[in-house]
This record gives structure tokens, sequence and C-alpha cells, in this order.
């Protein structure tokens, strides 16, 4: 048997009718960039993320950076932010001049919240929480925290599609919000692409024209802006999947619940949601304390593929060697990049599918 870590090309031929028929809907217009199908998608994610704006970009990182510039973050201040995460985070604090500083997580894979406010300088202008996996950050105490010390917050929600915290959707508790649409997300396009959320119509007029050149109107430039527009036809497929995300969703949750039958040994654990936690699920993450690779090998030969998310924290990169962090300055993301190990996840997964891989995991460690 053959267990794929996420199977993209099962989905394509499950959707290859609806695929198909977009492509030819929007090829058809002859116009790719701006047109209504953008606009359409942008109302939907409002109506789901209960938010009053919404703006298609080409990527989750360029959502990120966008989301940062529009709060006037630059040259000299400090974001306070997760090591565990894609680096993306880092990348998009950097680039618009910032300097990223870390706070350590807690053993759910977040950031630790009790300890961001040793964290806080006078240079400090925002706190950038990563939902890692889809499970939301505790957003009431970092909430509190912002408010105390006039901070702004901006989610990293690249993973949080459909995740929620106290009933509240990602993104509605900052100023801005930045998702990705990649391809290993939940709710995913044909390629690259992203998009922000946020409240704030100053944000949304602002971002709206600088990912558009800052052209206000043909042959009028207001600002020095960039090309970073969701082409339509990754709106046209995302409106059409965003359809079926809350049942993809469900069955992620369904083969979690699987693997916690089938996982029957005491070196492969489960992190636990939160009672005010909805977890979307984008990727499914355990940790292995012990022989993590030597696992992840054996189940290799036997055709399941799993991945590490991440083995280095942000902190360890060479990119990030500039801010002077140490081996042990962050010591529980440290420990547990060597634990961490994702496992097949996702819709098309039978129950035989996840037993066997589960049956390979108890068979390694007896």
């Amino acid at each position: 048997m053959k267990v794929e870590l996420i199977d993209l090309k099962s989905r394509y031929k499950f959707e290859k009718k609806e695929i198909n028929s977009v492509v030819k809907k929007i090829l058809s217009k002859g116009n790719l960039v701006l047109t209504s199908e953008l606009e359409d998608f942008e109302n939907k994610i409002c109506n789901y993320t209960n938010s009053k704006y919404c703006l298609g970009l080409n990527s989750g990182t360029d959502a990120l950076m966008m989301s940062l510039w529009s709060l006037g973050i630059g040259k000299g201040d400090e974001v306070i932010t997760s090591p565990t995460s894609f680096i993306a985070t880092v990348g998009a604090i950097k680039h618009v001049g910032a300097k990223p500083v870390f706070v350590d997580i807690k053993n759910n894979l977040n950031i630790d919240e009790y300890k961001i406010e040793k964290k806080i300088t006078k240079k400090t202008k925002a706190i950038m929480p990563v939902h890692w996996t889809g499970r939301m950050c505790d957003m009431e105490k970092i909430t509190k925290l912002a408010k105390k010390y006039n901070l702004k917050i901006i989610e990293d929600a690249a993973q949080a599609m459909g995740s929620y915290y106290k009933g509240y959707h990602a993104g509605s508790f900052s100023e801005v919000a930045a998702f990705s649409s990649h391809p290993l997300k939940n709710l995913n396009g044909l390629g690259d692409g992203g998009f922000i959320t946020t409240n704030s119509y100053k944000i949304y007029q602002k971002i709206k024209l600088f990912r558009n050149h800052g052209i206000k109107k043909r042959d009028y430039v207001t600002i020095l802006g960039v090309n970073s527009r969701l082409d339509v036809l990754n709106a046209e497929i995302l409106s059409m999947r965003l359809k079926k995300l809350k049942k993809i969703i469900q069955i992620r949750k369904r083969n979690i619940n699987f693997y916690k039958r089938y996982l029957k040994n005491e070196f492969v654990s489960i992190i636990e949601d939160q009672d005010e936690q909805i977890n979307s699920n984008v990727m499914f993450l355990v940790i292995v304390k012990k022989n993590r690779n030597n696992l992840q090998k054996f189940l290799n030969k036997h055709n399941i593929q799993s991945l590490i998310y991440y083995g280095t924290p942000l902190h360890l990169h060479p990119a990030t060697k500039y801010l002077n962090y140490k081996k042990g300055s962050l010591p529980i993301s440290e420990d547990i990049s060597k634990k961490v190990l994702a496992l097949p996840h996702h819709q098309y997964l039978s129950e035989n599918q996840i037993k066997y891989v589960c049956n390979k995991i108890n068979k390694f460690f007896k």
C-alpha cells in the first residue's frame, strides 16, 4: 500500500470536471486580472470569516509583508513572533526593514503568550502570532498584552482558514491578518496565492492601491506599489473550493480520530486541542519521543510518506544568524524540532490507509 502525505492528484481526479469548467469559463472571457470574479471571491471570504474587507494577493508571503507595511512597521521596529513557522514569517518582517524577535513556543507548537511580555521593548511595534497547523494561539491573552503596551497584532493565519478561537474566526483578533492559498493548504488554488482580511477601511484601501502598482486610475499613479494581484483563475477555483471547506475540515478531523484509535504506543503523541479551539488541521503533526529519523526511514521503506515541519527553528538558520540567537536560546522549539513529524493527512485517505500507517508505526516501536 502507498500512502501519500498530501494527495493533490486525487483532488484533481475528483474535481476534474469542475476545474475544467472554471478554466473554460475564465479563459473564454479573455480577461484574467482584477475582474468581478476576484471581487466575488473576496466577498465570500468576508462572509466566511465575518470580516469587513478582503483582498486577494499573489501569496501568503505578500499578505504578511503588506499587512506589516499597511501598519507603518519598518526600519528600526521590532516584531515579536514564533520560531516555529515557515521562513516567510521572518522574511516578511525583514523585508519591511523591521527586526524579528522570537518568543519560545509551548508544547502545542504555538507561541507561549506568557513569555511575550519579557521581550517587549521600546522598539516593539507589533506581535505576529502564528496559528501553526491551524491551531489558533491564545488570542485573548495576546490581545490584552497588545492593548497594555499599545502594540499592533498581525495574525499569521497562513494555515488557519477555517480555524476558530472562542467562536471567532482567525483574523478576528488583529488589525489585519494574512492567509495563504498555497496548494498544500486546505483551501488551495492551482499555485501560489494568498489574501488579507481586515475590518479597517484605511488598511483595505492602502493595500488595494499598493497591490496594483499604486495605480489609482489609468495613467494616474499615487504611490509606487507592487504587482501582487490574485489572478482571476485562482480566485474562481478558490470560490469553488470554499464551498467544500467545512466538509474537508470535518473529514480531516475524522482522520485524526482514526489515528487516535489505531496508534497504540507510548512514543508517538498527538497534540490535543483545547475546548475553545476549532483546528482547521492543515497539517497533522505528531511528537515522536525517540528515533524520529529512523521511524521516518522505516515508513518510507513501507511506501508511507512523511515530512519534518521543521527540523530547524527559524532562529538557527544561516539566514537569521544576524539576529545573534544561539543553540539553547529557545529550548522548547529546539527540542520539538527534533521530534515533530507530519503524517499522511488529507481528505482522500481511507480508514484502512490510516490503520496501515498506525500499524507500521506500532510495529517499529515494538
